[in-house]
């Protein structure tokens, strides 16, 4: 093709630092009385034989040249590079995380120009730490660690609330008593305008060195109740804030940048879409950050032992079912010594959790997210353990209830729903969970109603709505519907016993449940509101006693002295 692009004629210079076939080939590109110059020497050749109309030059730069021609010739190329004669070579920097790939492509001489190896900044304890959420209750930990351990002397501390926000001053005061130079602000960083700004004012004789982000804010609901709003504002404060923060230092040389998020974004929890997608987009930040040379970490937090604003919610039910994932609270030194680990690793996205590989292999495996179905199964010894529930297969409870009475099927699917409800609740015991108890008394939420379908669904191998739990509301009704599915062909229906709801108020019962898991900002609550008072008022009249006479009926053939009588002592008149 070179020869094709000159006519034939070939080129006058080739500058060479190959070896073997390749200087055969640049050798036949050079026109009669080309220069060929060799710089590597490594395959030292003698064209005279093959190319004899070839002027073969080995040289040494500096041996050859000497220092006042080279100063010359660099003199003369910086005239020309200043008048546009001359266009640098491109120039490519690799991150030293990288060096085996850059090393891979230099050897292939895919590039033109010059391949860089660029070594990571360390965090410098004289520039200035941002840690966003840094009043809170892990951020806190995280700044006096960083100055007990990383000796940094300066930090900026960001809330919505600053310096109002519970415990900020102490906070502060703790911090300086170490030796650190403390700001605590008050900034959105959901507001890119507030986030450049609060960057552009950090003093340039302690420039910014490292980020550490741990704001963020839940919104939970189960899929049926998420919307544009709750979706936005879990995202915002996350995923937007570190958008933000990833513009506004994307030219600065940090030292690390680090960003909490949770294992709500790899192993999946309940009513947490919104909160799990913005921390999958912190994982992914953080992968394109080192992608691009830059410093980046994503730490995917299981449960912290200390509250905070995030898990101040969690009910005892909630932390059950974490603990069923085999995710145990760790300590404040526990996590910090994870943070420590993670930023030493080198991988972009990193689980710290204190797992208890026990208690997952105690559980079914389909009922655990899969990246923890391996975990489970070897029990964290690295080989698959014979347990009953590792690769379980739901129980057979067709065949199992086939010719049983109907009272007999009722109770073994009773007992199935007991236990079943006990240990979403994190009870041992299946007693505490009473046949005709509602399971809004009993404790119940959205969240743990859905996560009782699910195990009752692996348990029985059915295929069961997610409002199961409110459509029969306690665990009787509830195991009688199971037995209708699982035995169709006997219909009978177990009597009730003595001191067994009436049907009707089971279904007050799930009416109850449901205006209890409904978001009144999401609905007309005036037409449900009117319904209700128009069932209650029929109801009412329902229930007047048919002996008691009507009062409208009674005035329409009361005579004056009645009507009076009645007006004073029915309404209470004079």
């Amino acid at each position: 093709s070179v020869r094709e692009a000159t006519g034939g004629r070939g080129v006058d210079v080739v500058l060479n630092s190959l070896a073997g076939e390749f200087i055969d080939a640049s050798l036949r590109l050079l026109a009669d009385g080309g220069r060929f110059l060799e710089m590597g020497k490594t395959d030292i050749r003698d064209p005279e034989h093959d190319h004899p109309d070839v002027r073969y030059h080995p040289y040494d730069l500096i041996a050859d040249a000497g220092p006042e021609l080279i100063g010359r010739m660099l003199a003369e190329l910086g005239r020309l590079f200043e008048a546009g004669v001359l266009e640098p070579l491109p120039v490519r920097s690799w991150p030293l995380s990288r060096a085996r790939e850059a090393l891979r492509y230099l050897s292939q001489a895919k590039h033109t120009g010059k391949l860089v190896l660029d070594v990571p900044a360390p965090v410098d304890p004289d520039g200035t730490v941002l840690i966003t959420g840094g009043t809170g209750t892990l951020g806190g930990h995280v700044a006096e660690h960083l100055v007990r351990t990383r000796h940094i002397r300066h930090l900026l501390l960001v809330s919505r609330s600053g310096l109002e926000a519970p415990g900020a001053r102490e906070l502060a005061l703790r911090l300086t008593d170490l030796g650190a130079a403390v700001r605590v602000e008050a900034v959105d960083i959901t507001d890119p305008a507030a986030v450049q700004g609060l960057i552009a004012d950090i003093d340039p004789a302690h420039p910014l060195t490292g980020v550490i982000h741990a704001a963020g804010v839940v919104d939970d609901a189960m899929l049926p109740s998420q919307n544009p709003r709750r979706l936005a504002r879990a995202w915002a404060a996350k995923a937007g804030a570190a958008a933000r923060l990833h513009e506004a230092t994307a030219r600065l040389r940090l030292g690390m940048f680090v960003m909490f998020s949770s294992f709500a974004s790899d192993l999946g929890t309940p009513g947490q879409a919104n909160y799990a997608a913005a921390n999958a987009f912190c994982d992914a930040l953080a992968a394109h950050r080192q992608a691009a040379g830059l410093p980046g970490l994503s730490v995917a937090w299981g449960l912290w032992a200390d509250t905070s604003g995030l898990t101040a919610r969690l009910a005892d039910t909630d932390l059950a079912r974490i603990g069923r994932l085999g995710i145990k609270a760790n300590s404040a030194e526990e996590g910090l010594a994870l943070l420590d680990a993670a930023c030493r690793h080198g991988h972009p996205h990193l689980l710290a959790l204190n797992l208890d590989t026990r208690a997952l292999a105690a559980q079914a495996v389909t009922s655990l997210p899969t990246p923890l179905r391996a975990l489970a199964a070897t029990g964290g010894g690295g080989r698959v353990r014979p347990t009953a529930t590792a690769g379980a297969q739901p129980t057979d409870w067709a065949g199992r209830l086939s010719g049983l009475p109907s009272s007999e099927q009722h109770r073994l699917l009773l007992n199935l729903v007991r236990t079943q409800a006990a240990t979403v609740l994190g009870h041992a015991d299946a007693s505490v969970v009473h046949a005709d108890a509602s399971f809004k008394d009993l404790g119940f939420d959205s969240l743990t109603a859905v996560e009782l379908r699910n195990r009752l669904a692996a348990a029985t191998g059915l295929r069961l709505p997610a409002a199961l739990v409110f459509d029969h509301p306690e665990a009787a009704v509830l195991a009688d519907h199971l037995r209708q599915q699982l035995a169709p062909g006997d219909n009978t229906v177990v009597a009730p016993g003595p001191d067994a709801p009436h049907p009707l108020l089971n279904e007050l019962a799930r009416v109850e449940n449901s205006l209890s898991a409904v978001v009144v900002e999401d609905m007309d609550s005036g037409v449900v509101t009117a319904r209700l008072e128009s069932l209650l008022s029929k109801w009412k009249a329902m229930c007047t006693p048919p002996d008691e006479d009507n009062a409208v009926e009674r005035l329409q053939v009361a005579t004056a002295d009645q009507v009076l009588e009645f007006i004073d002592t029915e309404l209470g008149l004079s």
